[in-house]
């Protein structure tokens, strides 16, 4: 979740994203036409992935194809439903179908790697006599199916994610639900630890400055934010989950539903308007 998968700049990026920690690597390259795909591109992988669970939970058969109208799409992400948004939609599309991925992640422990795109296709049709699309399909590559299916779903997250506008400010509550999530304690990283872990093509006194104002302004959904600096002089950025602030805390927050899934309540009444093929294409 955390993993520097995606450009966290609206602004194209062409330079690959060359990542190592420990044994686990990611080599991300973007297509010269098309650009890298964005953390804002990826909330259609997110609506994508809870599509796919929300199937499971009712028993019926997923496939990596989701037949789906843009409109829900949309708002399901809490994005508005204009002309120029359609735009933007079918640009996140290319990027998601032409983003090249090459990582070990689930190797587990045998020298393997996965070599994807974050989409393997997707089309659009569209009315003849009024030009207004009808309707949508995107077909999911396997290593991120896969990852749905085998692994016990997707994280929950906080529907006000998906009005988050900074790519540092959506990195670090991804960061923050995948370590802190429901820790009493929560989670903690040096400056440099988290510089190295984003993937960012900034420097690093430039993206210490984000952090430090995402941290400042503290609106991330869930989380508490703040920076200490240990007994060598590191600055130390610190995540925990408002619901364990202290009584009395202006910014704890009650326990949310642990049932309770990013856009549920969006788009589960246009339910079927979002439908599965019961068998991959295979085209």
């Amino acid at each position: 979740m955390e993993r520097p998968f995606f450009s966290l700049a609206k602004r194209p990026r062409l330079e690959p994203i060359k990542y190592q920690v420990g044994n686990v690597w990611v080599d991300v390259s973007a297509n010269p036409q098309f650009g890298m795909a964005t953390i804002w591109d990826a909330d259609i992988l997110i609506w994508a992935s809870t599509q796919i669970t929300e199937a499971l939970d009712r028993n019926l058969k997923p496939s990596r194809t989701i037949h789906f109208h843009p409109y829900n799409l949309l708002r399901s992400i809490r994005r508005t439903t204009g002309g120029a948004d359609y735009t933007r939609l079918r640009a996140a599309l290319e990027r998601l179908t032409h983003t090249a991925v090459r990582t070990n992640i689930r190797a587990e422990g045998r020298k393997k790697f996965a070599s994807f795109h974050w989409l393997e296709s997707w089309t659009e049709t569209i009315d003849e006599a009024s030009g207004e699309p009808t309707g949508m399909t995107i077909t999911l590559p396997d290593w991120l199916y896969a990852g749905v299916i085998e692994r016990g779903g997707v994280l929950t997250i906080h529907e006000d994610y998906f009005l988050l506008t900074g790519g540092i400010e959506r990195w670090l509550y991804r960061v923050a639900r995948k370590h802190a999530g429901s820790q009493e304690r929560g989670w903690s990283f040096t400056m440099r630890q988290l510089f190295e872990k984003s993937g960012s093509a900034a420097r690093i006194s430039d993206f210490a400055l984000d952090i430090r104002r995402v941290v400042q302004g503290n609106q991330l959904p869930e989380y508490e934010l703040s920076i200490s600096r240990n007994g060598e002089g590191d600055e130390i950025v610190h995540f925990v989950n408002r619901k364990h602030l202290a009584l009395g805390h202006p910014q704890r927050e009650a326990p949310r539903s642990p049932s309770r899934r990013s856009g549920q309540g969006v788009f589960s009444p246009a339910w079927k308007l979002n439908t599965f093929l019961d068998e991959d294409s295979g085209d």
